[in-house]
């Protein structure tokens, strides 16, 4: 199965943007259903994006809709998360995840991960 590895995360203030990055391991990363979660302290795990394996199908938390953008690039065996319009309540650890099968938005139906990465927002 695929390794996870996030990078990317950082500090920014409100209004600005950030790309998140998952490399991942392994030559079946387009077989995979990829997606980004966050969670803030003190709060659980939430769903953001998810993409499907060749990155025809993907959907949006409500509270990301038009700000973030979820896209992948096969060939590099990457996802990406690019956060435009960021927010002090995106602040979060962000992780990536996969599954084999079509989209799902609990994070009980990934069995990936990644160790996460840190974004803050300022405000």
């Amino acid at each position: 199965q695929v390794q996870l590895v996030e990078s990317g995360g950082g500090l920014v203030q409100a209004g600005g943007s950030l790309r998140l990055s998952c490399a991942a391991s392994g030559r079946t990363f387009s077989a995979y259903t990829m997606a980004w979660f966050r969670q803030a302290p003190g709060k659980e795990r939430e769903f953001v994006a998810a993409i499907s394996g060749l990155g025809i199908s993907t959907n949006y938390a409500d509270s990301v809709k038009g700000r973030f953008t979820i896209s992948r690039d096969n060939a590099k065996n990457t996802l990406y998360l690019q956060m435009r319009g960021l927010k002090p309540e995106d602040t979060a650890v962000y992780y990536c995840a996969a599954r084999v099968g079509p989209l799902r938005l609990q994070p009980a139906d990934y069995g990936v991960w990644g160790r996460g990465t840190q974004v803050t927002v300022s405000s």
